[in-house]
């Protein structure tokens, strides 16, 4: 009896490494999927195993990996929670053995086709939310154990953290790309001015909502635009692009900051609903003296000019976009700007630290921004205020209006 246990010792131990091995760490998802379903085929003596994952919008189970079953992945099956053996184990979020398959229990016409007798499934977490189903299934009439059930979530366990870190990986990714297509690469040349911008990632993902535009407008109007989408990631970076490309559209038929704004917010309330964002837009004249500005509930701008000290532009910060509360008509202002002086837009990301109020930090702002070139002054200010690690995201936009036009 003692030589027996220490068999099934042995062999419950012979499982666990198989499953828990080091080098299956080194293989992306995919192949750690087929990885995983081949040992968990020959380590419970079975004839399929199959992933089926979550699709969060749909509330279905979708075929994504099988051995033996690979015409499920083929046919692109679906099911939905609660409906069929797979739906079930999701809905209750607990194992489901099968010991006879009958049509009344699976739904999945490729099982039943295959004759499956016995099946045996058990949800994926990560997190703690599912994320979908492992089930393995024979062919001949099987009465699993728990030790066969022990096995199978630590399995599903194993094949969970692959696909987190292949879901962080591929939303990271597509975040990445989309963010760095949506903030210029090189800012416009133009007569009589100069501009340089910053932007610096605070979260760990590296992509946030921060963000600033420039464009020059058919009336000879340069746009300059800057804001912040809550949030981070993926979602935030999709908002902010559908963002900009609507104040784009909007600037074309507004020459007033306030009233692009204005759309923009009926925009955001109404397709981007539970999304804050903060905008600031301002437009440089023509000729270079004047600029006009809104803010949609956005920190305003530093504006400093030869022989004076820097100061906000003076305008009303009206409510953020996406309330879901028609405001009071956005208001906007215009002010002078003379040849050397320099306009500095940012995000609260340059001024917002956690151990103390905003306030210090705007005042340190205003307190080292002096007329000079675009480039010099965001060295400047970034050495001052943005040297240690941020904990949000930084965006700041300068223009510098040239003493000459040359």
């Amino acid at each position: 009896m003692a030589d027996q246990g220490l068999i099934q010792d042995d062999e419950r131990l012979r499982r666990i490494e198989a499953v828990t091995d080091a080098t299956l760490s080194r293989l992306d998802a995919a192949d750690l999927f087929d990885e995983l379903l081949d040992r968990v085929r020959d380590l419970l003596d079975v004839d399929t195993a199959a992933i089926l994952m979550l699709d969060t919008h749909s509330q279905q189970l979708v075929a994504t990996a099988a051995k033996g079953l690979e015409e499920e992945v083929r046919q692109g099956f679906r099911v939905s929670v609660g409906r069929g053996f797979a739906g079930r184990i999701a809905l209750t979020r607990r194992p489901v053995l099968i010991e006879e398959v009958t049509p009344d229990v699976v739904v999945n016409p490729v099982l039943l086709a295959m004759g499956l007798r016995s099946l045996l499934g058990v949800p994926m977490f990560a997190r703690g939310e599912l994320i979908g189903v492992l089930h393995v299934g024979t062919l001949g009439r099987r009465r699993f154990t728990a030790d066969d059930i022990r096995l199978l979530e630590l399995v599903a366990d194993r094949a969970s953290l692959a696909s987190l870190a292949r879901s962080h990986n591929l939303d990271h990714n597509a975040a990445l790309a989309l963010q760095r297509s949506l903030l210029p690469t090189q800012l416009p040349s133009l007569p009589g001015l100069d501009m340089a911008a910053r932007y610096v990632p605070g979260h760990v993902a590296g992509i946030g909502g921060d963000w600033y535009d420039v464009f020059v407008l058919p009336s000879g109007w340069l746009g300059l635009v800057i804001g912040d989408v809550s949030g981070h990631g993926l979602q935030s970076a999709v908002i902010m692009g559908r963002i900009r490309s609507a104040l784009r559209a909007y600037a074309l038929v507004c020459d007033d900051p306030a009233e692009a704004l204005t759309l923009l917010d009926r925009k955001v309330g109404h397709f981007e609903a539970g999304n804050l964002t903060t905008a600031l837009y301002a437009m440089v004249s023509p000729d270079r003296t004047r600029i006009r500005l809104s803010s949609a509930g956005h920190l305003l701008p530093v504006l400093a000019a030869p022989g004076q000290p820097g100061a906000p532009v003076p305008v009303h910060a009206d409510p953020p976009l996406g309330t879901g509360r028609r405001p009071p008509p956005r208001q906007q202002a215009e002010v002078g700007f003379p040849p050397g002086a320099v306009l500095v837009c940012f995000t609260d990301g340059l001024v917002e630290r956690r151990d103390e109020v905003i306030d210090v930090g705007l005042e340190q702002l205003v307190g080292v921004v002096r007329p000079a070139p675009a480039e010099e002054v965001c060295a400047t200010v970034m050495d001052a205020l943005g040297a240690e690690r941020p904990t949000d995201d930084i965006a700041m936009l300068v223009v510098h209006r040239l003493l000459t036009p040359g």
